[in-house]
């Protein structure tokens, strides 16, 4: 509120017209009567442009880290819900996750995933996501660093 902040090149693109597919383009375009997403260079130069305005530098992200900044904030999260007692158990959390947006019910649910993957794992991600990103959702969860310290799992609560 009462920040200037630069629109961003997304904004740029509502404000040519771009809507996406309804307007055959958007960030991709698309040709008449087809769904497929065609890659743009208009947009391609807007990023760039963009980019360079904000000082960003382009970097590679590995599929391991896409998987920590989806998933492990989920369950740092998770935990957060927990301590406040919003849900009971971490089985709670996974049933909402399978059922209510799709997590592959195969890994059990994003909590019992995190026993398997390793807290200890997830909180030192956390924590280093909270270095080098910042934001309160990347706040270690009290629940969390309590569990590692102890050695135990989401499953002994």
């Amino acid at each position: 509120a009462g920040e200037d902040i630069p629109a961003s090149w997304m904004d740029k693109l509502a404000e040519q017209g771009r809507l996406g597919q309804k307007t055959q383009a958007g960030v991709y375009k698309y040709e008449e009567g087809s769904r497929k997403p065609i890659p743009d260079p208009e947009v391609e130069q807007l990023i760039e442009q963009f980019r360079k305005e904000q000082g960003i530098t382009p970097r590679e992200i590995t599929d391991q880290e896409i998987l920590e900044r989806c998933v492990y904030v989920m369950i740092n999260e998770g935990a957060k819900i927990l301590e406040e007692g919003i849900a009971d158990r971490p089985l709670d959390i996974d049933i909402v996750w399978i059922y209510g947006y799709g997590f592959p019910a195969y890994r059990g649910g994003p909590m019992f995933w995190a026993d398997q993957e390793g807290l200890d794992t997830i909180l030192s991600a956390v924590k280093k996501y909270q270095d080098t990103v910042g934001g309160e959702q990347w706040e270690p969860a009290a629940l969390l660093e309590k569990l590692v310290a102890e050695g135990r799992k989401f499953a002994d609560l």
